[in-house]
């Protein structure tokens, strides 16, 4: 059979074109995807500041829920942490004068700016911020002193060389930094290096120990580094220091986990890569089988004729199966072999494109093995094999007199297992837009119920292909019978040839469909969330800063006569346990943290239960979403970890509506302010007194003593829906292959079908007919082609858009850009003309009576 699948390979190898770009193309994707998957696992960075400790201990930097799921099984799910978990001092204690460990040192440090003379702020390497260090940390990483002298006074600090630089100063120069409060002048006392004359990943100043804990009391210990003893090697000193502190929030690091402790950015952006890359993958995968089962449906349907030569010649079913089979494995395997290592040059235009979006840091390294090389030659070998199994099943099962009429003819009509199989999707369909409306104050439920139906309906049309095609042509084809002898034609050609227009048409339902849904969907969420965003800010100024605001900035303003009130605004993230479709699962939701007497007047959720200003250290406020997700309302507890895996158990005081602008949990500001890395405020909204003259000029004075920090009349939406418009994008990168596979599926299917009818174009030209009317014929035929799909494709997503638009904002009406549209629909339908009009010229080349002789 291999032999056979080689010859057969080798003599229609333009039947197997599109199949082998599809395939290559889905490997591609796929080894780029398994790349990410794997660079987001082992997310690290080599240990700069840690690299000379042999065990680091950190804060586990996740947090782990333990529910049951629906069958009653315990699950364990695990979320990140964004914020840095600080740890005990008391920890080194029991570390200390364990065997084994020569020395433990505490890596006390915090986030920190620093400002020249000139009132100029230091962005740190990359833009990232500054970090203050205790110096006796430095022991325990790779860097030297290299001018000067380590810190002594109070007022003298060590900055690193590029730091140094970048500030214009050097050993004996004056510099500012600024935590929590103004900036306080330092005297650079000397300058520190990598060991190898690099750049360090993150800026760092070094103080002295007493120093730090003075001027920078929001420090915290970080990290212990451990020292081995002599003869004592770092994993047997690990092992022992687990089974010692024996503690579920603490993490103990080896090797290169040593970086992942180091550089938070790291780790929690490999988590959120992992999610990100399986996401593509899938999708990937969910649309690579629809358009392989629909191209080799085609290819299979054309080859009629030869598989009823076999089988009646002798050829069993199993053998035709087996035959088809190698043919795929061996397209398969080639097409993995080489878009395998093609998904290393997307993988890095991927990762840049991340980067820009600020979901991954734009340093942030991949790793590579041959695994997701090995994984996406296996995947795509497998895909094949499935479409091409399942797309000539019905093929092999008819018997050979049957085989041999059928050839001839095509088969009309539906058979009976696909007319029952689609009626039970298209009731199934139904079922679940019902349950859709029926349940719309349930945001998560409908948007998992429009994820599903929009799938759901996809498959129906594959299904009901040729009856979904007659009905298309009985609609269409009176209009065309009005355009002349070509129209007739064209009209005539659909009626009998519904199968064939359904393998036309099929993919572009799945285009349009796919692409509208998940378009559509963004847009009507990112609608809403500007929206709210404008709405619900009522305050006059803003005062913000590209590293954060001082807290105590919030305060001054406050007092200030023109100000009726003023507060800090301060954002995280939360986790808690959420409900699905009755199933349990552990969320990340976003959170911010407000002064509870400034809301209505600077800042109005528009509550619709409860009392907002209850806000205190031990209730939240949630989202109308938030409450449909985690089932809890006015007067429920709420069981929540903080960003820094601080447990919190808070009654819900109030539940407000616009959580898509702004935030899917409000609490008290200084509670989520001492859980967050930074502790510095994203911005301070400021709602001016009814008379306040000359407010704007004082609050710029005001902010001029915080270098860095600007006043605004609002904030900006652009800015404040970044992480919306990233995820979006994301969605939007999903489109792009969803059209790129369209557009090898749809130019494939229809320059086949086109192709295929060679035959028929010369008996046209041979009886009379002039060339201009056979590219007449096919030009209308394709307008039923692009009407249908089109058609059909926009009617199936306007369902799943609803439920999404119903759980956004409560209207059925989503938002849908008119370019956007058309951008969608004209791509699709110009792949379409392109695939049908062009093969049709070139067959037209050909002399009708070479055409007419030419095998099949």
């Amino acid at each position: 059979m291999l032999s056979l699948a080689l010859l057969t390979l080798k003599a229609r190898k333009g039947g197997f074109v599109g199949t082998f770009v599809a395939l290559l193309l889905g490997a591609a994707v796929l080894s780029a995807c398994g790349i990410l998957l794997e660079s987001g696992i082992r997310a690290g960075s080599s240990a700069e500041r840690y690299a000379a400790a042999d065990v680091v201990v950190a804060g586990r930097q996740e947090v782990e829920l333990t529910f049951k799921d629906l069958d009653g099984s315990t699950v364990k799910e695990s979320q990140p942490l964004p914020e840095r978990v600080p740890l005990r001092a008391s920890s080194a204690d029991r570390i200390t004068g364990m065997d084994g460990a020569k020395a433990v040192i505490a890596d006390v440090g915090a986030p920190v700016r620093l400002v020249t003379g000139a009132g100029r702020p230091v962005p740190g390497h990359h833009g990232a911020v500054v970090e203050a260090h205790n110096w006796s940390s430095l022991g325990l990483g790779d860097f030297r002193l290299t001018i000067g002298h380590a810190p002594r006074a109070a007022g003298e600090i060590v900055l690193d060389t590029e730091l140094a630089a970048q500030a214009d100063v050097r050993p004996g120069d004056d510099i500012r930094l600024m935590t929590t409060s103004v900036p306080r002048p330092f005297q650079v006392a000397g300058l520190v290096a990598l060991k190898d004359g690099g750049a360090p990943r993150r800026s760092v100043v070094f103080l002295a120990d007493a120093t730090l804990r003075q001027s920078v009391p929001e420090a915290s210990v970080q990290a212990f580094g451990v020292l081995a003893a002599p003869g004592v090697s770092p994993h047997r000193l690990a092992d022992a220091i687990r089974s010692t502190l024996h503690d579920d929030t603490l993490a103990v690091h080896t090797g290169e986990g040593r970086g992942r402790a180091e550089f938070l950015d790291v780790t929690v952006s490999g988590s959120n890569l992992v999610v990100l890359a399986a996401a593509i993958g899938g999708n990937v995968l969910l649309v690579a089988v629809f358009v392989l089962y629909a191209t080799t449906s085609l290819s299979i349907r054309h080859r009629r004729r030869e598989i009823a030569l076999l089988r009646a010649i002798g050829t069993t079913p199993g053998q035709i199966r087996r035959m088809v089979a190698a043919e795929a494995a061996a397209t398969g395997l080639l097409a993995g072999v080489i878009g395998g290592p093609a998904g290393l040059l997307l993988v890095h235009w991927l990762r840049d494109r991340f980067a820009g979006h600020g979901i991954v840091p734009s340093d942030f390294g991949l790793a590579l093995s041959p695994l997701p090389f090995v994984a996406a030659v296996l995947v795509t070998v497998l895909t094949a094999l499935v479409a091409v199994l399942s797309a000539a099943h019905r093929a092999t099962r008819i018997r050979p007199t049957e085989a041999l009429g059928e050839a001839a003819v095509e088969t009309p009509g539906l058979g009976r297992g696909r007319r029952i199989t689609g009626g039970v999707l298209l009731v199934l369909s139904a079922g679940i837009f019902v349950t859709g409306l029926a349940q719309d104050a349930d945001f998560f439920t409908l948007v998992g119920l429009a994820n599903s139906l929009v799938l759901v309906l996809v498959v129906t049309v594959a299904v009901l292909g040729p009856l979904v095609s007659r009905t298309a042509v009985r609609l269409l084809a009176p209009l065309l019978n009005r355009t002349g002898v070509t129209g007739y034609l064209a009209a005539a050609n659909t009626r009998a040839n519904v199968a064939r227009l359904a393998g036309a048409i099929t993919p572009l339902v799945l285009a349009v469909s796919f692409s509208s849904t998940v378009v559509f969907a963004q847009t009507t969420g990112l609608r809403e969330s500007a929206d709210q965003l404008r709405a619900g800010l009522v305050a006059d100024h803003v005062l913000t800063a590209p590293s954060g605001v001082s807290p105590e900035l919030a305060e001054k303003v406050r007092d200030m006569k023109q100000v009726a009130s003023a507060t800090g605004l301060v954002r995280s993230k939360v986790v808690a346990l959420g409900k699905m479709l009755g199933a349990q699962e552990s969320v990340s939701l976003s959170a911010q943290g407000v002064d509870p007497r400034a809301l209505g007047s600077a800042l109005d959720l528009r509550p619709r239960a409860g009392n907002m200003k209850a806000l205190s250290r031990d209730t939240v406020a949630i989202s109308t979403t938030t409450a449909s997700w985690l089932g809890l309302g006015v007067g429920d507890t709420a069981r929540l970890h903080l960003g820094d895996g601080t447990p919190l158990r808070a009654k819900v005081v109030a539940v407000y509506e616009r959580g898509f602008g702004f935030t899917d949990v409000t609490m008290d500001h200084d509670l989520l302010l001492a859980h967050t890395t930074g502790k510095v405020d994203e911005s301070v909204l400021v709602r001016s007194a009814p008379s306040a003259p000359d407010l704007t000029q004082a609050l710029s004075h005001l902010a001029a003593a915080y270098p860095g920090t600007v006043l605004r009349d609002g904030l900006a939406v652009d800015d404040q829906l970044a992480e919306q418009r990233a995820n979006a994008w994301v969605n939007y990168l999903v489109v792009g292959v969803i059209i790129a596979y369209t557009a090898i599926t749809v130019v494939n299917t229809l320059a086949m079908s086109t192709a295929a009818r060679r035959r028929e174009f010369a008996l046209l030209r041979l009886s009379g007919t002039a060339r201009g009317q056979v590219v007449g014929m096919m030009r209308r035929e394709s307008v039923i082609v692009i009407a249908a799909g089109v058609g059909i494709g926009t009617l199936l997503s306007a369902f799943p858009l609803v439920l999404v638009s119903m759980a956004v904002s409560g209207t059925p009406v989503p938002a849908v850009p008119g370019l956007g549209y058309l951008a969608i629909a004209g791509a699709t339908a110009a792949l379409a003309a392109a695939g049908t009009m062009l093969p049709t010229r070139m067959l037209l080349r050909i002399r009708p009576v070479e055409a007419i002789g030419a095998k099949e």
